[in-house]
This record gives C-alpha cells, structure tokens and sequence, in this order.
C-alpha cells in the first residue's frame, strides 16, 4: 500500500467512524488536516516521519494524483498540480488556498470500506479431469472390495482435518489484524473492532451505510455504537 492509499484509506476511516454522511458530501481542505486526519494524531499510523511528508502527500492526494479524490474549485487542483512539477513544492499552498472541497470518488470510496480488498488474483480455468483410456479400473460388474472399516478411517480423517485459518482484516481500514490473540481494537488505524449497531433496533450496520436494512432508520444523523 502507498503513502498516499494508506492517507485515503485514513481518511475514509476516520470519517466512517465519526460522521459516515460526511463520506458522501464535499469536504473542507481545511476540516481534513485540522479535524479529521490531522497529523499529531495519525502520524502513526500513516507511516510518516514528519509533518512535511504529511504535507506533501495530502498536497499530491489534492491534486488528484491515484483519482482518489475530485478537488474543486478545478483553479486549486491545478494550482497544486503545478506545485508539485517544481523541484522544491511549496507546501504552504494548502493553507493560503480558499474555499477549497474535496470529495470522495466512490469506487476507490468503495474499495476503502470494503473489509477485504479484492486480492487481484487473475480467474483461473478449472482443470479438466484425466481421460479414462487406460487407467486400470473394475469392470461396472465387479463390486469394489471395500471394507466398512476403510470407510469409516476415511471419515474420520476427513472430519477431523483443520479448517484452513482465515485471516482477519480491519472493518475500517482494512488492513491485517493478528490472528493468535483477540483484538479490540486495529493495531493501524485504532478503530474499534466491534461492528455499530443501528440506534433504533440494535441490529448490526456496515460503515458508511446510511440507513439500517433491518428497521429502516436514517444513521447518517444518529450515533452508531
């Protein structure tokens, strides 16, 4: 994962777990840095040394480097594109600009929520089996010599075969969890790892959904828990 995937993913899940209608609406430049992924706070978990770096790779996310995110008024986007062309950015752009909104695309949006990213694997076309020509088998007459106690050996060294462990990912930033302890919380972005539950009829909800699909009720205004 880049500097500037890891900084979005950050983003949408500070926002999910604080404000998920924010995730949908123009966001103030200035909200994301002062209030929502400030670096005092985050610096952590986005990998960053220092506030510079932070900086420079909120400076190429509002840019629209990775079509991340769409930047308006398009006069700042591009203002910060050509900042980043010079051999020393400017950094202080970001704060001297006005007015400036950015807003979540909603494929890499939907991606950032997704508990388990899409591994890239390439579909693979099953084998065919091998011909019959040839092998020696029994004649369709003849009744295979099996013993009831082979079978039963073979059922119970199936049924006692482990499971293959499955890997628990982050509900918010998605990123690998330890799997030999129980986790309360994400050791990357710190979020708590209980799903919210819909404050009208207790039931489970995703982040960044807006209503409950059980009762119905609107959870872009109301606290999740």
């Amino acid at each position: 994962m880049t500097e500037l995937e890891r900084f979005f993913r950050r983003l949408v899940a500070n926002l999910a777990s604080s404000d998920p209608a924010r995730l949908h609406r123009p966001i103030p430049l200035e909200d994301i840095h002062g209030s929502i992924v400030p670096y005092r706070t985050n610096r952590r978990a986005l990998h960053l040394e220092s506030s510079e770096d932070y900086e420079l790779v909120l400076l190429r996310l509002c840019a629209g480097e990775g079509s991340l995110v769409r930047t308006e008024p398009e006069e700042a986007r591009a203002r910060f594109e050509e900042e980043l062309q010079s051999p020393n950015p400017d950094l202080g752009v970001l704060h001297r600009a006005d007015s400036v909104v950015v807003s979540l695309r909603s494929e890499p949006l939907a991606r950032a929520l997704d508990p388990e990213p899409d591994s890239g694997l390439a579909y693979a076309r099953p084998v065919p089996p091998p011909p019959l020509a040839g092998l020696d088998l029994p004649a369709l007459d003849e009744p295979l010599n099996i013993e009831p106690a082979d079978l039963d050996g073979f059922m119970e060294s199936d049924a006692e075969a482990p499971a293959a462990p499955h890997a628990p990912h982050c509900l918010y930033c998605g990123d690998s969890l330890p799997a030999d302890r129980p986790v309360r919380f994400c050791p990357h972005c710190g979020q708590r790892q209980s799903p919210p539950e819909c404050p009208g009829c207790h039931c489970e909800v995703d982040p960044g959904w807006r209503h409950c699909v059980s009762c119905g009720t609107a959870l872009a205004d109301a606290p999740l828990r």
